[in-house]
């Protein structure tokens, strides 16, 4: 009866020729990828970096004349909120 308790070993064969050329193929892959992420992004920068030196006016520039009319608007609404509001409470409007 105890001859079912006999368990043979098994092995697992790998061709390391197969996994040696696997992990170049992957090594070779990861460098062509990364090189052509390098290349793309060199190109978006300096088309961007002309697209800005073309500008007529900088971006920064742009920022401020923007929060400038902004906070006019902003003054505008508020003093047009108050003065009908004002009015509506039978205070003189200013």
């Amino acid at each position: 009866m105890n001859h079912h308790h006999h368990q043979s070993q098994r092995t697992i064969e790998i061709d390391t020729r197969l996994v040696t050329t696997g992990a170049v193929l992957t090594a070779v892959g990861a460098v062509v990828a990364c090189s052509g992420m390098a290349i793309a992004a060199f190109a978006v920068l300096t088309a961007g970096r002309r697209m800005i030196r073309d500008m007529d006016v900088p971006p920064a520039q742009q920022a401020a004349m923007k929060w400038q009319q902004a906070k006019d608007a902003s003054r505008a609404g508020m003093q047009a909120w108050q003065s009908a509001s004002g009015a509506q409470n039978g205070a003189p409007a200013r």
